[in-house]
C-alpha cells in the first residue's frame, strides 16, 4: 500500500486583544502581535488515515484538545487516537480556554487547513536522522541532562531514479522535533508570538525551500539557552544562558547549523534506506500503511494509536499545603487563596486521592516514533525512554493533546519547586488535579510508555 500525505496551514492570529497564558502577572491581554501564529496539519495515509497537526500554543486543556481532534477525526473518517495535536507551548499566545471566541477560530482554521492538505494528498517517501543542538538548559540546577536531539523526518515526492535513488527528488516537508522550553520571551512580553518556533520555521523554510513543521519535545525542566528579557527570571539565571535583544534568531541559528550538518552528512538517500555517514539514520518507507489499535503492534510504516494509564495524586493535608502556599508567595509572588480554598473543599468532601486516565498517543512514520503526552514532561523521561527501547528515533513528548501540568521525575518530585508545586496553585482549575502525582508515578510512565512502543 502506498504512503500518501499532505499538507496545508493556517494563521491563528487574533484580530483582539487577547488573554495570553504562561506567566502569572496581573495584565494577561495582549499589545500587539511580534509575529503570526501558525497550524499546521499533515495528514497521512490512504485509505486509512492519520493527521499530526501542530499548533502554536501553550496548549488547550484535554477536553478542548478532544473537541479538536474529534472534529479532525470525524472529517477524515478516523478515530480520535489516529488524530495528534502537538502544542509548541509558546508563552505568548492566547489562552484557549478564555472563552472569547479564540478555540473557535483556531478550530475553523484548522478545518480549513485540513482541506487543503486532502485536496493535495500524494504519494511520498521519508527518511530521518537526528542532528544535535545546544538550545536548551536544564533549568531545574541539579541536573546537566538534556534531551539536545533535533529528530529530523525528510518527506519527499516519490520518483525514483537509476538505482532507486531519490537525490533530486521534490522536498515536501521537514519535520523537526525539539526540546526547549517556548519562552525566550519572558513575562514583560506582551506581543503575540510562536517564539523561537517562528524564527526556526521562517529560516529552515528559507534555506530548503519547504514547509517546516516543529514538534516540541519533553521539555518540562528545559529552558532556553537564549533569552529576551529585561529582567533576569529564575530559569534564566546562570552562566549557561545568554540574554540577547536577537535570542529568538539565534535559537533559529542554532538549530539551522545542526540540521545542515545532519541532512549534510547523512549520505544518499535511495527507496530502500538511508544510508549513514557518522550520523545514525532511519529507514525510507514508502509501503505497508495501517493505522489504528488493532494494528498497533506490526512493522508497518504508519502507525497512530493510544494507550491508557491510571495516575495518581494525593490532595495535601491543610497543614502542607498552607506550607506550599507560602512558599510560593515568597518565591514567585504567587497567591496561593484560590487553591487553598479548592484544596479545603476537596477535603472536606473526603476526598483524599485524584486519579486521573492518561492517555499515551504513539504516532510512527516509518523509523520516526512520537510518543505524545499532556503533560509537561521532564527531559529524563525521553531519554530514558530512547535508552531502553535503543532506539534514537523514539521521541517521548510532552505537549501533546493538551497540557496538564508538570509531570516531575521522581529526584525532581524531592526537591519540589515551581514545577513540582507551585505552578499548580495557578493552573490547578484547568488541570482538575490540585497536586503534582505521586513520586513512583514517573517510573510507572516510562515503564508504560516503553511496553506499548511500537516494534519492527
Amino acid at each position: 500500500m502506498k504512503l500518501m500525505f499532505g499538507y496545508g496551514e493556517a494563521d491563528l492570529t487574533p484580530d483582539w486583544s487577547a488573554p495570553l497564558v504562561g506567566f502569572y502577572r496581573e495584565d494577561n491581554y495582549s499589545k500587539g502581535v511580534l509575529a503570526p501564529l501558525l497550524a499546521q496539519v499533515s495528514v497521512w495515509g490512504e485509505e486509512s488515515r492519520a493527521a499530526l497537526i501542530t499548533i502554536d500554543s501553550i496548549g488547550f486543556t484535554k477536553e478542548l484538545s478532544n473537541d479538536l481532534r474529534d472534529q479532525v477525526a470525524e472529517r477524515i473518517g478516523a478515530s480520535r487516537e489516529n488524530i495528534m495535536l502537538c502544542f509548541s507551548h509558546t508563552h505568548a499566545a492566547p489562552d484557549g480556554d478564555a472563552g472569547d471566541g479564540y478555540f473557535e477560530l483556531v478550530c475553523e482554521r484548522i478545518m480549513m487547513a485540513l482541506e487543503t492538505a486532502l485536496e493535495g494528498m500524494e504519494e511520498v517517501q521519508t527518511g530521518c536522522v537526528n542532528a544535535r543542538a545546544k538550545i536548551g538548559v536544564n533549568r531545574r540546577f541539579a541536573s546537566d541532562l538534556v534531551d539536545d536531539r533535533v529528530g529530523i523526518l525528510e518527506v519527499r515526492e516519490l520518483r525514483e531514479g537509476e538505482a532507486g535513488e531519490l537525490q533530486g527528488t521534490a522536498r515536501k516537508l521537514l519535520l523537526l522535533r525539539v526540546t526547549a522550553h517556548g519562552n525566550v520571551l519572558k513575562a514583560d512580553n506582551l506581543m503575540i508570538s510562536p517564539d523561537y518556533f517562528g524564527n526556526v520555521r521562517e529560516t529552515l523554510q528559507k534555506k530548503y525551500g519547504c514547509p517546516v513543521m516543529l514538534i516540541q519535545g519533553a521539555a518540562g525542566n528545559v529552558a532556553p539557552k537564549y533569552f529576551c528579557s529585561k529582567n533576569t527570571p529564575v530559569d534564566a539565571r546562570g552562566p549557561k544562558f545568554v540574554r540577547s535583544e536577537n535570542a529568538l534568531q539565534l535559537m533559529a541559528d542554532e538549530v539551522l547549523r545542526s540540521v545542515e550538518e545532519a541532512l549534510r552528512n547523512r549520505g544518499t538517500i535511495t527507496a530502500s534506506g538511508m544510508q549513514a555517514s557518522g550520523i545514525q539514520a532511519g529507514d525510507m518507507q514508502a509501503s505497508g500503511t495501517s493505522v489504528g489499535n488493532e494494528n498497533a503492534d506490526g512493522g508497518a510504516s504508519l502507525q497512530a494509536y493510544s494507550r491508557w494509564i491510571a495516575l495518581r495524586a494525593q490532595v495535601p493535608s491543610a497543614e502542607r499545603a498552607d506550607m506550599i502556599a507560602k512558599e510560593a508567595m515568597a518565591e514567585c509572588g504567587i497567591d496561593g487563596a484560590e487553591w487553598l480554598a479548592e484544596v479545603k473543599r476537596l477535603r472536606a468532601q473526603g476526598i483524599t486521592v485524584q486519579e486521573e486516565q492518561a492517555e499515551v498517543q504513539y504516532f510512527r512514520i516509518g523509523a520516526f516514533c512520537l510518543c505524545g503526552m499532556a503533560y509537561e514532561l521532564m527531559t529524563e523521561f525521553a531519554l530514558e525512554a530512547a535508552e531502553r527501547l535503543k532506539d534514537e528515533f523514539f521521541y517521548l513528548n510532552g505537549y501533546a493533546n493538551g497540557c496538564l501540568s508538570y509531570f516531575p521525575t521522581k529526584e525532581e518530585f524531592d526537591l519540589g519547586g515551581y514545577e513540582v508545586y507551585w505552578s499548580l496553585l495557578i493552573y490547578y482549575k484547568y488541570f482538575g488535579r490540585v497536586y503534582p502525582f505521586e513520586r513512583e508515578e514517573a517510573d510507572r510512565v516510562v515503564e508504560f510508555v516503553v511496553k506499548h512502543a511500537p516494534r519492527g
